[in-house]
């Protein structure tokens, strides 16, 4: 099972320089010319241009991007992008890649943050159409262009057009270090929220939740056990409620992982040697993840089902179907009861908030009891709606 869309061509560096004139020189494929980035601002991140009102940002993989006004309307590739977005103030995009991985049940539990997952375009079905990005018509579409050109039929001359026809394009694939076609810069989850802060003009924002994040994972982490007492843990994605193989998915340095990295598990996957299941494009059976044998395993799926369940009903489906199971039920984790839904792909500032919180309670029970709430959710609210010191 792929939890993105099929992969067709990867682009090579021999693509960046066949594109290099329109592709490099307008600005899309900018990053495929090294590592870095360059702007006009303060450490190449943002500046103006020269136009009243215009500014500029830049990230990898695209350079530069020029905007003469801040954008109103705008889609995105997922939900870590579009958590950003709310954190910000913003409209919810108007369409995603997949709206059902988008976590907009996190909202729930924040005053005055009204969003739904269901509201929001799929843009990509069977495929990624060009006339759907026409009539949403958005100001800005916040995605990496190498991605698309990897995993879909799109072509060079496709970017361009849209870019050139309806708006500009930026963004990163950030959630996972395991991308053989990503050699362009990642960001990390606040690297990135700070550039589209940028691209809405909401650097205040931006540098609010900054300090609540902090403090938040400040004071979670001098709670945490010593190393040694550590759990190890295994990430699986599946398709059902009574798997028997399993997409491996170890612990790397994507914002897909922040809170388990911030919460000091370690990955039985990578101890294991299990590969990647971007890398290996396979499946694992029970077998290999009893060798791996995690203290506590934390599941995924890729529509999102596991996090739209009730921690009673996930419990008496895929928990109460591994504890039945011959081989699965000789896991420490199971044998314990310590298999919990691991949230999901996408995260950014709200979710990650709300996700730390959950995993600490799954994974310290002796040092967060879960009737804690670990981060204020009126302080959130607040700063979506703007209430912040400058």
């Amino acid at each position: 099972m792929d939890t993105e869309p099929a992969t067709h061509r990867v682009p090579t560096r021999r693509d960046c320089l066949k594109y290099g004139g329109a592709a490099v020189g307008g600005g899309l494929l900018a990053g495929c010319t090294g590592k870095g980035e360059s702007g006009n601002g303060t450490n190449g991140s943002t500046g103006t241009t020269g136009r009243a009102n215009s500014y500029s940002v830049a990230m990898a993989p695209v350079g530069d991007v020029e905007f003469e006004s801040v954008p109103k309307t705008w889609i995105a590739n997922n939900g870590s992008w579009a958590d950003m977005g709310i954190a910000l103030g913003r409209e919810p995009p108007k369409g995603l890649w997949r709206p059902n991985r988008y976590h907009t049940h996190v909202y729930d539990d924040i005053p005055g943050i009204d969003v739904h997952w269901k509201d929001l375009d799929q843009l990509w079905g069977k495929s990624l159409s060009k006339e759907r990005f026409y009539e949403l018509g958005a100001d800005v579409h916040v995605f990496d262009p190498v991605f698309v050109l990897s995993r879909s039929k799109w072509k060079q001359a496709d970017l361009d057009e849209i870019r050139e026809n309806v708006g500009p394009v930026l963004g990163n694939s950030i959630y996972s270090h395991a991308f053989q076609w990503h050699d362009h810069r990642y960001y990390s989850l606040y690297e990135a929220f700070r550039k589209l802060a940028q691209v809405f003009g909401a650097e205040q924002r931006y540098r609010a939740f900054e300090q609540l994040h902090d403090e938040v994972v400040g004071r979670v982490r001098e709670r945490l056990p010593p190393k040694s007492e550590r759990p190890s843990v295994a990430i699986l994605l599946v398709s059902s409620n009574e798997p028997e193989k399993f997409y491996p998915y170890p612990i790397n340095e994507g914002t897909s992982y922040k809170q388990w990295r911030d919460l000091g598990a370690t990955s039985a996957l990578k101890e294991a040697g299990i590969e990647d299941y971007y890398v290996s494009g396979g499946t694992i059976d029970y077998e290999t993840v009893v060798e791996a044998d995690p203290d506590a395993l934390l599941m995924w799926d890729g529509g999102g089902r596991f996090e739209r369940m009730s921690r009673e009903e996930f419990q008496d489906t895929l928990v109460s179907f591994m504890q039945n199971h011959d081989v699965a039920s000789q896991l420490t984790a199971v044998e314990n009861g310590d298999v919990y839904r691991g949230a999901g792909i996408y995260q950014g500032p709200i979710i990650n908030l709300a996700w730390t919180e959950r995993g600490a309670w799954q994974l310290y029970p002796d040092e967060f009891d879960r009737d804690e709430q670990l981060f204020d959710r009126q302080r959130v609210a607040d700063i979506v709606a703007g209430n912040v010191s400058p």
